[in-house]
């Protein structure tokens, strides 16, 4: 497969695939990095797609920039990617995974995609960071007064995280969207994955077997399946 190494406005990238006037923009989650799209390009080669990966904030070749992966700065990255990939490609596709999906809901509520995939998504981030807060017994006005409050599971509250999110609730998604979700995934609740669903009209699968980050065999299975069928 051919992989070409660019940078997208400072942010290390990768072209993956033969020349094409269709692609995917690949939104990997936490603890990723843009190499980790060579089975997802791989598929979307044979599909007619190329793919274009890229870094997260303190991901990859990237872990030891002094930019933190924070929403504010993870959308902006992206709406960078976004314009880079509209001004090459006529047919522009979706895939993002977990805190992928949640930078990208934000970042491209306005961007027409032929199609998106979902991975485990992050769908309701303010309702994520209430759950940690009444996890460790943090109040919004401690929250407020501290600005920051590291947590013993290594995540840092931020109160301009939290607020920036409260102030860009996901409204809008018009873009056809299939999700593949695990039953216990224990970042997004159930019900918000069933939300998003009735009310953007995605297709959703879910694998009751799954968590949030799909590691078994049988759950890699399971997503290479689905993603043969839907890419």
């Amino acid at each position: 497969m051919l992989k070409q190494a660019i940078t997208i406005e400072s942010i290390p990238a990768i072209i993956w695939g033969s020349t094409s006037d269709k692609v995917y923009i690949f939104v990997h989650g936490k603890k990723s990095k843009k190499e980790e799209a060579e089975g997802f390009a791989e598929i979307a080669e044979r599909k007619g797609y190329q793919v274009v990966s890229f870094d997260l904030p303190e991901h990859g070749e990237r872990k030891n920039e002094n930019y933190k992966c924070t929403v504010q700065n993870g959308v902006h990255d992206l709406r960078l990617i976004g314009n880079f990939v509209t001004g090459r490609w006529k047919n522009i596709s979706l895939f993002g995974s977990s805190l992928g999906v949640y930078f990208s809901l934000v970042a491209y509520q306005d961007l027409k995609f032929t199609k998106c995939l979902f991975l485990s998504p992050i769908l309701d981030m303010e309702r994520l960071i209430q759950n940690m807060m009444n996890c460790f017994n943090v109040s919004e006005d401690l929250l407020k007064e501290k600005q920051e409050i590291p947590t013993p599971m290594g995540e840092t509250l931020s109160w301009s995280y939290y607020t920036y999110v409260k102030r860009n609730p996901i409204i809008k998604w018009s873009n056809p969207t299939a999700i593949l979700y695990g039953a216990n995934d224990n970042l997004t609740e159930s019900f918000i994955v069933d939300n998003f669903v009735k009310k953007f009209h995605c297709d959703l699968e879910i694998l009751q077997s799954g968590e949030h980050y799909f590691h078994t065999k049988e759950q890699i299975d399971v997503v290479d399946k689905w993603l043969n069928i839907n890419v």
